[in-house]
C-alpha cells in the first residue's frame, strides 16, 4: 500500500485544479499534432466528478452545432494545461447526467452568486 501511495504521489499535481459540479469551465489541453504542439480549449458543464486521488476525473458537457460532445478529462494528467472556472454553478445533485434530456433554456444550471 505505501508503494503505491510513493508511486502516485510521484504523478499527481502539487496543486489540483478547484472543479466542482455545476460550473462551467474551460479546460486548455496540450495537443501534440505530429511535430508541432498547441493548446485547445474545450468549454462546458462539469455533468460529474469522480473516484479520487490520482485517478479522479470529471465530465465537462457542451453543446457543439447542436450536438451534445462530453469529455472525460483526468484532474491530474500532464495534458491539461490549466482549468479556468468561468462561473460557479447551484446544483444539489453530485451527477447530472439528466442534462443530456435537456434541450436549450431547460439544460441551463443556475448561477451561485
Amino acid at each position: 500500500m505505501e508503494l503505491m501511495k510513493q508511486f502516485s504521489q510521484k504523478y499527481q499535481k502539487e496543486t489540483a485544479p478547484e472543479v466542482s459540479v455545476g460550473d462551467t469551465v474551460r479546460v486548455h489541453i496540450r495537443v501534440k499534432e505530429g511535430s508541432r504542439e498547441r493548446i485547445q480549449v474545450f468549454e462546458g458543464t462539469v455533468i460529474a466528478k469522480k473516484h479520487g486521488g490520482i485517478e479522479e476525473s470529471f465530465t465537462v458537457r457542451r453543446i457543439s452545432y447542436g450536438i451534445g460532445v462530453e469529455k472525460v478529462f483526468p484532474l491530474h494528467a500532464p495534458t491539461i494545461e490549466k482549468v479556468e472556472t468561468v462561473r460557479k454553478g447551484k446544483v444539489r445533485r453530485a451527477k447530472l447526467y439528466y442534462l443530456r434530456n435537456r434541450v436549450g433554456k431547460a439544460a441551463k444550471v443556475k448561477e451561485n452568486l
